[in-house]
């Protein structure tokens, strides 16, 4: 009994320590702009889910906006993705951006815990509230130190629709309590 608490303990304390970066609300100042196409949709064309059959992913999506950081927010837990609500819809000019957890800091596996083995030519769907199916395929995959993520390029809202997910990867570093490299497939409408 003893030792389960002490698992247990050390679980909640490891757990509070890796959590995630908070959401704020849409009317704080921390959201400089939003997208008009974005705003003028038809919440039928959100996306709903994201599948990606190489590496049995089924995922809900959920919509996200800035952290408290000024990041992109992540998604509320490890089985999800987000959706970059003020960005691109998923087959609309620009780039529609989806995040996911790579692990939930406790070895256990987050939804893009493999999305590193994806490779050029690979499917991905996503599928809208109105239930329209769109197909993307992966046209590169790129790791970035976190200082050098290309943001205003990830996150463009113009030129040809493509989809661009994002991910954790290499080192864990405590004191920031993140890793110190991003994952970024990108994929393009089929």
């Amino acid at each position: 009994m003893a030792l389960s608490l002490g698992v247990f303990a050390a679980t909640l304390v490891h757990a509070v320590w890796y959590a995630p970066d908070i959401q704020v609300s849409d009317s704080s100042s921390a959201i400089a702009t939003t997208t008009p196409a974005t705003l003028a949709a038809n919440s039928t064309e959100y996306p709903s889910r994201l599948q990606i059959p190489k590496l049995q992913v089924d995922a809900n999506v959920q919509k996200a906006g800035i952290a408290k950081s000024g990041n992109i927010a992540v998604p509320s837990n490890f089985t999800d993705v987000a959706w970059y609500k003020y960005g691109s819809l998923p087959g609309q000019a620009g780039s529609a951006v989806m995040d996911g957890h790579v692990d939930n800091a406790l070895s256990l596996p987050g939804v893009f815990k493999h999305l590193g083995t994806l490779a050029k030519g690979d499917n991905i769907y996503v599928q809208t509230v109105g239930g329209t199916q769109l197909h993307f395929v992966v046209s590169d995959v790129e790791i970035y130190p976190v200082a050098d993520v290309p943001m205003t390029d990830i996150t463009r809202t113009v030129g040809p629709p493509r989809l661009v997910l994002i991910t954790c990867d290499g080192a864990w570093v405590q004191s920031q309590k993140m890793y110190d490299q991003r994952l970024v497939v990108y994929a393009s409408l089929v």
